[in-house]
């Protein structure tokens, strides 16, 4: 299969529904667990205290799901599929009851944690199994599902969190996650094929590992920090990690990602490079709330419902591009939309401006997101697709380091253009919004390469 080849309808993965709602249930609750504890922290904190630890949260977190998946390979070797989903929502069933039982913060970070580690394992699991347990006619479909639940988490994330924070306990929203794992762990055992598992498992790369977990706690750190140079160092730092994992990855006899990436003429790199950029374009939803409701005079709910716009357009344009067969062009065309879509509304940020200024935003927004949507399901299966017999599964559960990081370095990159800003929220603002512009703008040249 490759680019460009027809794919299965929506009715024909309706035949393997319980697959579906397996592989996209656990990268689900993953999505709805990065941004619940926004929502939540601030009531939390007042419960059990911690203030001084309130960003660490969700350090933790993603530093325990970049982790997570990048052992995806391993654990699937050891355990097979059914096994390895089974662990996967065991940990995060118990971080979450961890969280929702913690009567202090370092214990809720404990928690936090062992959530991103069943988060990681889930997501890594999602898309490597896309590749074996759903036919290669299905792939570009199982790919639009499954990422388009990370958008979803943006809506359901805030919701729950919220809702729980304000009208019930904020320990509800973390019990319900627990809950939801437990039933989606009820139906792997026939949502999933039996797997042969090698003799052997592969050897866990632990320089690597090291490595890039030491880069993603950097990025994490940067991203926390309200000083600019220090941001910039810890920023820095993390680059120069990543670059280090590469020439150790490139000379490891076990690696992380495919050993195709490194080699010469590879079209893969081009192809994870370009998701980087689109993934890391979702960074600008952490200050959207913010600029609405200091700018555009939004209340808080109105507010989110705007930011949310961005991944309205990433969900919905994943399900409806998945059937398409130019998928060249729309590789192409999505850094061009979500380009655009950052430097319009970049723009259209002034002091005080109008309603229909205001209103605009929505449409500009989903306009990024549709640049995100359009093209990350068929890039999947590109990835897929493209390396070489063997190294379909690794390249596939590749995608979810890929994206974990991608979201890290986002975070952290935002911040800092955000602080270049200074007082002012509209200067901030327009660094913001025209500086991933700039970076969208990248993944033209990138995605030329990848297809």
């Amino acid at each position: 299969m490759s680019i460009g080849q027809e794919v299965g309808s929506w009715r024909e993965l309706g035949r393997h529904t319980s697959t579906a709602a397996v592989l996209a249930g656990g990268v689900l609750v993953g999505a709805i667990t990065i941004y619940v504890a926004a929502s939540l922290l601030p009531t939390a904190v007042q419960d059990i205290g911690g203030r001084s630890l309130y960003a660490w949260t969700m350090t933790a977190f993603l530093v325990a799901q970049v982790v997570a998946t990048m052992l995806v390979g391993q654990t699937l070797s050891r355990f097979g599929g059914k096994a390895s989903y089974l662990l996967g929502f065991a940990v995060f069933a118990a971080g979450s009851v961890l969280c929702a039982a913690s009567p202090s913060m370092p214990l809720l970070l404990v928690g936090r944690g062992t959530q991103g580690l069943g988060a990681g394992l889930l997501t890594g699991l999602g898309f490597a199994l896309i590749h074996s347990a759903l036919p290669p006619r299905l792939w570009s479909r199982g790919s639009a599902l499954i990422s388009a639940m990370f958008g979803v988490g943006n809506f359901a994330g805030p919701a729950l969190g919220g809702f729980s924070a304000q009208f019930g306990s904020w320990r509800s929203a973390f019990a319900i996650l627990a809950v939801v794992a437990g039933i989606l762990a009820i139906f792997v055992p026939r949502a999933l094929p039996t797997g042969e598992r090698p003799e052997q498992s592969p050897p866990v790369p632990a320089v690597p590992l090291a490595l890039i977990v030491g880069a993603a706690g950097a990025v994490s750190v940067a991203g926390i920090l309200s000083d600019v140079l220090a941001m910039a160092g810890f920023l820095a730092l993390g680059l120069v990690l990543v670059c280090a994992f590469l020439v150790t990855e490139n000379r490891a006899a076990t690696s992380v990602l495919p050993g195709s990436v490194y080699r010469r003429g590879s079209r893969l790199r081009w192809i994870y490079l370009t998701i980087m950029v689109l993934a890391s374009g979702v960074a600008v939803e952490t200050f959207l709330p913010f600029f609405g409701q200091r700018l555009g005079g939004l209340p808080p709910a109105a507010a989110g419902f705007f930011a949310a716009a961005l991944s309205m357009g990433w969900s919905v344009s994943q399900l409806v591009s998945a059937s398409s067969r130019k998928t060249r062009r729309l590789v192409v065309t999505g850094p061009a939309c979500l380009a655009a879509g950052f430097a319009l509304l970049g723009l259209l940020q002034t002091e005080q401006p109008s309603l229909p200024v205001v209103l605009a935003w929505l449409p500009v927004l989903f306009l990024g997101g549709t640049g995100i949507g359009i093209a990350m399901p068929h890039l999947s299966v590109a990835a897929m697709t493209s390396a070489p017999d063997g190294e379909g599964g690794q390249a596939a559960a590749a995608i979810a380091t890929i994206l974990t990081m991608s979201t890290a370095f986002g975070a952290a990159v935002a911040g800092l253009l955000v602080n270049f800003g200074g007082t002012s929220v509209v200067t901030s603002a327009r660094w913001l919004l025209f500086g991933f512009a700039t970076i969208s703008a990248l993944g033209l040249f990138t995605a030329r390469r990848a297809v």
